[in-house]
């Protein structure tokens, strides 16, 4: 931009101008004051201001009664020099100008005051008969605004009024019927001008009664209105007024309801002795059939009166000024409401659109502009005029297209101190174009952004500790990013110790004379230094020699009457602040005399609790304090009750010095009071005072925002918007329902929004885990609250994808290395990896093995009990709906892995055990040979001396047979004889180890053949004969 621009912080800004100030749109002004105009605006360049009246130029340097004040846009017309405020009067608009565009303002109506002389008239005497109908008709003038109308008499005295006799809306006083006491000469009506503040009176009415010996009654008929119908147009949020008023004898009473429904009773009131409807605040669901029915003993009548409720302009969504970077894309919205629905059209610097050159980066649908790749140099003011038969608004909103790195706004290293367990905020203000985004809070150089728990960071980069702890404590860095750099700053936060009074003043009674003593003691953060002062009845003590400090406590010397009263003890530090108070009483010596004092005891309850200067949120309450007992009274608490959320149950309210009798509460509004007050000396508590009459307040608006706004997905295609109803005492209204914003953080749409009355909201067919700002909003019959903050809740998780990559790799001979990635789609929030492995051998599986990993872990190190064992790994990411797609990879076989084993076999522990049970075996063989070699001569090879031979025992496969010796009938050693003296067959015979067949004997009949003989073809039977022997068995038997 080409201008001469402010500095802000250490950098330039151009903005266009700004309408802030400006005269309401129907401006009523006194024809004795000079005539003012307002008319402001901002920018940079700081706006030249023009006018227009009645939609033509406006030259002021033409008009010497007319001046604009200096850097600004308001006019002042001045009448010293002459001339008529009337000629002044039209439809004037303010243009506010500099290099980069154009804002206007309302278009105001001036119009000046009259106050009218009522026209001169005579007025004859009204004659009627006594129990007839009367109007007398008012007609003030009609003044500018319209004067309010009362009726008096003569004297000055206010026309009694009742059921009977009562003023209408229109001014005319009606009485339902004459009674003889009616008859007067002085009946007058006067009109109040409010800007001239003068009251003007018409000429007396006199009215004259004639009576009858028997008055007529009468069955009900209407004075006002006539017929039996009528209608009424009423706008949305303005009052609603209906008038029926009856004539009849017995006065007929008036009675009110809705036709197909109820009265809206929160925001219905009734004046004027049922006459008159009111309603507040008058919304659509308020139009229909209203009855009113008059009636006395001898019958009824109705009349019905049909409302309609339309509506002027009212904004939905009101455009907002845009600032925009280079290239980028934006929209203005402008949203309006109404009965008639409004007509949208849109301005450029005060031209209409259609009239501008054509722009390629600027499309208009309807009640949205779209800018897609805006260029340097596109800057203007847009207007937004939406209109109908019964208003119009405007609203200017300015595209501003600067290209600026991110800026800190705040000062450097700022130093905040907070008591601990204080609610405190850290400010980070930025700027820049575009619009930096700003995630990241750290503290004392931590990596991890601060959001949840206790804390909590708002759109415009303000950190909110909630409740500040002593680790809390340190230095904390703001960061915005955008495309084109970042910026940063710090705050340092100290966290102190609160500064109390840990020994606080008693109430003292001292005798004339004597020495009086107050405590004081404090407690404190030893880096926060302290004042302590002390007062006396709210104001500051004047110390001396008699009155004086000893450390922070008071002493008081001498005392006397002047001594008297509350002290106070105020401690002070820089960052908070604690007070105590006690009363001193001075006693005369008599009352030290036990006989002749009593002790002190409760107070009395107060009585007489009076209401009164009641205001929209608060009223004054005020009592008479009873008898202390000896006791002076320190403070009074007040109570209250209210019966529309929760009767019954008495609640504090606040509690007051006991010196006061009168002191104003603030209330709640819509809630329907009661108070009690209890006094309080130090010997205890009162009974609660009676109950004070019942007030209630007004309704209003909400001011509380909801609380624990979020949202968060219950399902991967939803996002449920949640928040903390209000209070019932924060409702200040009936009809309490919330209206909820969102949208997609990420896209830059429009808002969508929704009005419920509950306290969640549920958004269907959402994408999975995406961001969307969202912000709710508290109404209620009476308007609606404040807007919460935006906050960015993200639509449900789903589960993740795989991991983008998952290698294995081999560190050492008995260990195994994983690593991966995270997934590309998380789909949610990470919160860890689950890897399943197992061991593979072929198409044999070992039992599965589980780890879960957190989601700041991408390794894994496995040892493996066999160096030649294969794995099978499952590796899944984590979120909260589940663990998603699996990645799975198998443990390969590693080039070297077969030279490993071998060179390294020696020192496996099985191929040891191994070796040793080799070397026993060969061990007990030799054993065996060696006893055999030893012991010579012949082996026998049967056991049994007495038995026949076998078959085939007795003859060999050349025919010969075997031959026995005496000796080798002989029973071996170790053999065991039967009962019936037959020798049992030896467990284990050097025969088995020819499996059946013929051994080969040796000259001396030993056996030589144990190894080398030859089977029988009957190869069964020799196995059935044969038996395996253990080498222990074959030492016992040889032996």
């Amino acid at each position: 931009c080409v201008c001469v621009c402010v500095r802000v912080y250490t950098h330039y800004l151009c903005q266009p101008p700004t309408i802030v100030k400006q005269s309401v749109k129907d401006y009523i002004v006194d024809p004795r004051d000079n005539i003012i105009i307002e008319c402001e605006a901002k920018g940079n360049p700081v706006p030249t201001f023009s006018w227009r009246r009645n939609g033509k130029f406006f030259n002021i340097g033409k008009d010497p009664r007319v001046t604009m004040r200096k850097r600004s846009g308001t006019l002042e017309i001045g009448f010293r020099s002459g001339g008529r405020p009337e000629d002044y009067e039209g439809e004037y608009q303010c243009f506010a100008t500099n290099d980069l565009g154009v804002a206007l303002s309302n278009k105001i109506l001036l119009r000046v005051s009259k106050a009218p002389l009522w026209p001169k008239e005579v007025l004859e005497p009204v004659v009627v008969t006594e129990g007839t109908p009367l109007v007398l008709a008012c007609n003030p003038p009609p003044g500018l605004p319209p004067p309010f109308t009362f009726w008096m008499n003569s004297a000055m005295t206010p026309i009694p009024q009742d059921k009977r006799v009562s003023m209408g809306l229109n001014g005319d006083l009606y009485f339902s019927n004459v009674l003889i006491k009616d008859a007067h000469t002085d009946y007058c009506c006067n009109a109040r001008f409010l800007f001239t503040h003068t009251i003007q009176q018409k000429n007396p009415f006199t009215l004259k009664v004639l009576t009858s010996r028997k008055v007529a009654e009468s069955t009900p008929t209407f004075l006002s209105p006539s017929g039996t119908e009528s209608s009424k147009m009423v706008l949305r949020d303005e009052q609603l007024l209906l008038e029926c008023i009856a004539a009849g004898l017995p006065t007929p009473t008036i009675k009110w309801f809705k036709k197909g429904g109820d009265l809206p009773g929160r925001k219905v009131k009734f004046d004027n002795y049922n006459k008159t409807l009111k309603i507040i605040n008058v919304s659509e669901e308020d139009a229909g059939e209203y009855v009113c029915m008059a009636n006395n003993h001898l019958g009824s009548i109705r009349h019905s009166i049909f409302v309609q409720v339309k509506a002027a302009p009212y904004w939905l969504d009101k455009p907002s000024n845009l600032v925009l970077a280079p290239e980028e894309n934006g929209r203005l919205v402008c949203r309006a409401n109404g009965n008639p629905k409004p007509i949208i059209e849109w301005l450029i610097n005060g031209q209409p659109i259609e009239s501008t050159p054509h722009s390629p980066s600027r499309q208009v649908l309807g009640d949205t502009i779209l800018f897609r790749s805006v260029q340097m140099g596109s800057s203007a003011v847009y207007q937004c005029n939406a209109s109908n038969q019964h208003g119009y608004l405007l609203a200017n909103a300015f595209v501003s297209v600067l290209d600026m790195l991110p800026r800190m706004l705040g000062p450097k290293n700022q130093l905040i101190k907070v008591i601990v367990n204080n609610r405190t905020f850290l400010d980070c203000p930025f700027f820049g174009s575009p619009l930096p985004d700003l995630r990241c809070r750290f503290k004392n150089g931590q990596g991890s952004g601060l959001d949840g728990g206790h804390y909590r960071v708002y759109i415009n980069g303000t950190l909110e500790i909630k409740r500040a702890r002593a680790e809390d404590e340190g230095t904390y860095t703001c960061v915005a990013n955008s495309m084109l750099g970042k910026a940063e700053n710090q705050v340092r936060l100290e966290v102190k110790e609160p500064t109390r009074i840990v020994r606080v003043p008693e109430h003292r009674s001292a005798v004339r004379g004597s020495l009086a003593h107050f405590d004081c003691k404090v407690k404190s953060d030893p880096s926060l230094p302290i004042t302590v002062a002390w007062s006396k009845d709210d104001k500051p003590l004047s110390l001396g020699w008699r009155l004086r400090k000893d450390g922070e406590s008071l002493l008081i010397t001498n005392v006397n009457e002047g001594d008297e009263g509350t002290y106070t003890c105020t401690v002070k530090s820089e960052i908070d602040q604690d007070s105590a108070s006690a009363r001193l009483t001075v006693l005369e010596e008599a009352s030290l005399n036990p006989s002749s004092a009593l002790p002190p005891d409760r107070p009395d309850a107060p009585v007489e609790l009076d209401l009164s200067d009641p205001t929209a949120r608060s009223v004054r309450l005020t009592w008479i304090p009873e008898n202390d007992h000896r006791s002076p009274v320190t403070e009074f608490l007040v109570q209250f009750e209210e019966n529309r959320w929760e009767p019954g149950r008495w609640q504090n309210l606040s509690t007051y010095p006991g010196d006061l009798n009168s002191v104003i509460l603030q209330l709640a509004p819509y809630a329907n009071y009661q108070f009690r007050i209890i006094a309080i000396n130090a010997v205890g508590q009162s009974q609660p005072s009676r109950p004070s009459p019942r007030y209630l307040s007004n309704g209003a608006a909400p001011d509380a925002i909801p609380r624990g706004l979020r949202g968060w997905g219950s399902k991967k295609d939803n996002m449920e918007i949640t928040w903390e109803p209000l209070l019932n005492l924060e409702r200040n209204g009936p009809n309490l329902h919330y209206s909820v914003w969102w949208r997609r953080n990420d896209l830059g749409e429009g808002w969508s929004n929704v009005t419920t009355v509950e306290s969640k909201h549920v958004i269907h067919n959402t994408e999975t885990y995406m961001p969307y700002e969202i912000k709710v909003q508290a109404r209620n019959e009476f308007g609606q609250g404040p807007e919460s903050n935006v906050v960015v809740g993200y639509s449900g998780e789903d589960m993740p994808d795989a991991p983008k990559f998952f290698r294995i790799n081999r560190r050492t001979f008995d260990t195994i290395h994983l690593e991966w990635d995270k997934p590309l789609e998380p789909n949610g929030i990470l919160i860890g990896y689950q890897l399943k492995y197992q061991t593979v051998n072929g198409s044999r599986v070992g039992r599965p093995q589980l780890e879960t990993l957190p989601p700041n872990v991408t390794t894994f190190t496995l040892r493996m009990p066999d160096r030649s064992t294969r794995y099978k790994f499952y590796l899944s990411a984590l979120t909260q709906v589940g663990s998603g797609e699996v990645y799975a990879e198998e443990s390969p076989h590693f080039a070297n892995e077969a030279y490993i084993d071998q060179v390294d076999i020696a020192t496996q522990g099985w191929f040891i055990g191994l070796m040793c049970a080799i070397a026993l075996i060969i061990l007990i063989l030799l054993i065996v040979c060696f006893i055999k070699r030893s012991r010579g001569g012949k082996y026998p090879v049967r056991d049994k001396k007495d038995l026949p031979l076998d078959p085939v025992d007795q003859k060999d496969q050349d025919g010969s047979f075997d031959y026995h010796s005496d000796e080798d009938n002989k029973p071996l050693q170790g053999s065991q004889t039967s009962l019936d003296g037959n020798v049992k067959e030896s467990d284990d015979s050097l025969v088995d180890y020819g499996e059946g067949g013929d051994g080969q004997f040796n000259e001396d009949g030993s056996f030589i053949g144990q190894y080398t003989v030859k089977k029988d073809k009957d190869e069964t039977e020799g196995n059935e004969s044969s038996e395996a022997t253990s080498p222990v068995n074959a030492i016992y038997s040889l032996a």
